[in-house]
């Protein structure tokens, strides 16, 4: 590794990367600070390492959290303390994403998981949106945005057979926001999502487990959404022949098998440990996936050299995969520094200028909280900053008289919107890759009355949660 070029230096901040992952496991299972404090050094050496390759707008990130680092010790009086909770944000942000990044990457690169993608974008006009937004959420599970990357790739893979320039039109735009729609779902509710893992850690007395029943209302409510408004609006031009079913759809479980089959063993054995050690279900996860995603490697080989298979892929992932995902998780590192810091040095503004947010009705704050996480990405705000920002200035759920889980819902069914209408995040440029249109198309034309009719159910459901 030559350290003097750009490309060693990647390498050097990815194994620094990997090494948070390493330390940020038993910080998780033991709590002691030492490991936490560990986790903070290596993540400033691999955002340091990455730092002279990174463009303009990740180096912007960086100065920022410097500009920070340095008003916080101005002006607080406990300036250490912020700084040490803001370095943990960041690099258990930096630790879950070389976790799942891990499983995308010995998913992704599986023909059977490939293979279930084909049968999804394979089905029927009747049945596509529905099994495209389920398979969406589903990939999404395991592959976030990289579900759009695969399902987009084989959606309009697939819509090259249209019999038409205009059929092929709407067909692919159809299915790309099934597939979005299906993937922002999982936002609500998935342990492997950061949603989840930056709200519950901002939102005091919430944990997986009691936002479970919510949460699912929440994932039906938004798929079933998409579905009917597609359902409802969904063009229908005349004299078009309708393309022949696939045979194969009548053995979903057979296509599907392998991707249930990861699902299970990942869900089931997260919420194994996080029941029977009392862990954080995100610690599980961070202990468990790159395990999970070694095995899967070694059966994808099968006989035919697994000890092989697994030493090159990890090699892979060490030296090429994290590496290359540099700008993601200086991005997202520092979003969640900047948010947790920037709260920091807000609180004391808030409560001199004699705002009491404790004083606003628990359901206007709420819907207003809401709304507020969508609209922030329109001026190209990660929600993980908005929310690791906003989250600690709110009154907590104590404090309003609701359960904590009606605030973790409201913040996630927030950031699921901002995931389908922000013209700034992954999945919405990822579609407008695919659908040759612009960010903002899709956010807004393609997406606009989803946005708008999710809005206003979800608005009446948190209203329903909070009334006495």
């Amino acid at each position: 590794m030559n350290v003097g070029s750009s490309e060693g230096r990647n390498q050097l901040g990815g194994l620094f990367m990997i090494a948070t992952l390493l330390v940020t496991v038993p910080f998780e299972f033991t709590g002691l600070p030492a490991f936490s404090y560990i986790a903070g050094g290596f993540v400033i050496c691999g955002l340091a390492a990455f730092a002279p390759q990174m463009r303009r707008s990740r180096v912007a990130f960086l100065l920022i959290g410097l500009l920070l680092t340095a008003l916080a010790i101005a002006v607080l009086p406990d300036w250490d303390e912020a700084i040490l909770r803001a370095l943990k944000q960041a690099s258990f942000i930096a630790a879950l994403f070389c976790a799942l990044t891990a499983i995308r990457t010995a998913a992704a690169s599986s023909p059977a998981i490939i293979e279930c993608g084909r049968f999804l974008s394979n089905q029927a006009p009747g049945k596509r949106y529905l099994a495209l937004t389920i398979g969406g959420h589903l990939f999404g599970l395991i592959l976030l945005y990289g579900s759009i990357s695969l399902l987009g790739g084989l959606a309009t893979e697939s819509a090259r057979e249209a019999p038409s320039a205009y059929v092929r039109k709407h067909r692919v735009r159809r299915m790309l926001v099934a597939i979005q729609r299906g993937f922002a779902s999982t936002l609500v509710w998935s342990p492997l999502s950061f949603s989840l893992a930056i709200t519950l850690s901002v939102v005091p007395g919430a944990s997986w487990a009691g936002v479970l029943p919510v949460a699912t209302v929440g994932v039906v409510l938004l798929i079933l959404t998409g579905w009917g408004l597609d359902t409802i609006f969904k063009p229908r031009p005349s004299g078009q022949p309708s393309p022949s079913q696939d045979s194969s759809s009548r053995t979903w479980l057979h296509h599907l098998r392998p991707l249930i089959t990861l699902l299970a063993v990942v869900f089931a054995s997260a919420a194994a440990v996080h029941f029977a050690f009392g862990v954080w279900v995100f610690g599980a996860v961070m202990a468990l996936v790159p395990l999970i995603a070694v095995v899967w490697v070694a059966l994808q080989a099968g006989r035919d050299h697994p000890a092989a298979a697994i030493r090159d892929s990890v090699s892979d992932f060490a030296t090429r995969e994290i590496p290359g995902l540099n700008g993601e998780l200086v991005l997202l590192s520092m979003a969640g520094f900047i948010g947790t810091l920037g709260s920091a040095l807000a609180t004391p503004l808030i409560e001199g200028a004699g705002i009491n947010l404790g004083a606003v009705p628990a359901v206007l704050l709420l819907i207003s909280v809401f709304w507020l996480i969508p609209l922030t990405g329109q001026i190209g705000m990660n929600p993980i900053l908005a929310v690791s920002l906003i989250g600690p200035l709110l009154p907590s759920p104590e404090a309003l008289g609701i359960a904590p889980v009606a605030m973790v819902f409201a913040i996630t069914s927030g950031w699921a919107l901002s995931g389908v209408t922000s013209p700034f995040t992954a999945s919405v440029l990822l579609v407008a890759s695919y659908g040759g249109v612009s960010p903002a198309h899709v956010a807004w034309r393609w997406n606009g009355g989803y946005v708008l009719t999710v809005g206003i159910l979800v608005s009446l459901l948190l209203s329903a949660l909070v009334m006495p």
